[in-house]
Order: structure tokens, then sequence, then C-alpha cells
């Protein structure tokens, strides 16, 4: 069975590592995270939208926090809603977004789904809606292409 070529293997032999023929089905597979990695990406989406729903609701419009923090209250609430306030006045969530987005069509990867993912849910809840939803268009769209090579 090792001396027949190829094509003459039953379906259910795995190829040599160095196959060609392997290394085109292993190009055409689409990109699916594992199980771990899709419990990761929840956790990890959930933590960032729920920080940014407590920055959104208990720092920056929250009247009581807001007066204190535009009185001069050097707190480090103070200082993440300053920080959080200026990045979502200059549209640096959904950006930031949109660019990672681009990269994960490009190449989709793990590092890329997670980062787009944090920057898309921090947009989407601190008001840089339009480009942090483009985003996760293209996300989704990420999951089309081909999986990036491993060998």
């Amino acid at each position: 069975m090792a001396d027949t070529p190829p094509s003459d293997r039953p379906a259910t032999e795995p190829r040599p590592t160095g196959d060609p023929a392997q290394l085109r089905e292993d190009r055409k597979r689409p990109f699916r995270p594992s199980a771990v990695q899709v419990q990761w990406l929840l956790v990890v989406g959930f933590c960032s939208v729920g920080y940014a729903l407590y920055l959104r609701y208990f720092a920056i419009e929250y009247s009581t926090t807001a007066l204190a923090c535009d009185g001069g209250l050097q707190t480090m609430l103070c200082k993440t809603r300053g920080l959080m306030t200026y990045l979502f006045k200059n549209n640096v969530f959904g950006l930031t977004a949109l660019i990672i987005a681009v990269l994960h069509v490009i190449r989709p990867s793990m590092v890329t789904l997670t980062a787009g993912l944090v920057a898309a849910g921090f947009g989407i809840v601190l008001y840089n809606i339009g480009l942090s939803g483009v985003a996760i268009a293209l996300m989704v769209l990420g999951f089309a292409r081909p999986a990036p090579a491993t060998a």
C-alpha cells in the first residue's frame, strides 16, 4: 500500500505532510475557530462590552461622576473617563476596529479577530456605531476566507 501512487490511496488514509494535494485542500478550508477559541472570544467579548457599558453608564453619562470629574477630581475613574471621551470623540474605536477588520479579511487569524472584537465592542457601546458596525460585518466575512497555511 505504501508503494502505490497518491491517487490510488483510499480516501480514509491520510496523505503525507508534503503532499501537494493535501496542501491544496488545506488552503481551501475556510477559517473556523475551534470550540476553545470560540469560548475565548465569548469571554473577551463579554468582558470588553461589559467594561465599555460600565464606563458609559457609570463614568461618562452618570451626572454625579461627570460633575465631580469636571470639577477637578483626580481619580483613576476620572482619568479613564477623560481618555475614553477623547478616544470616542475622535472615532478611534471605530477606525481601529475597521483597520483590524480589514487585516482580518486579508489574513484571518485569532489575534486579529480578538483585537477587532474588542475594538468593535468598545466602539459600538461608546458612540462609534457606524465604523464599528462595518468592522463587525468585515470580520464576519473573514470566516469565508481560507485559513492561513500551517506548515
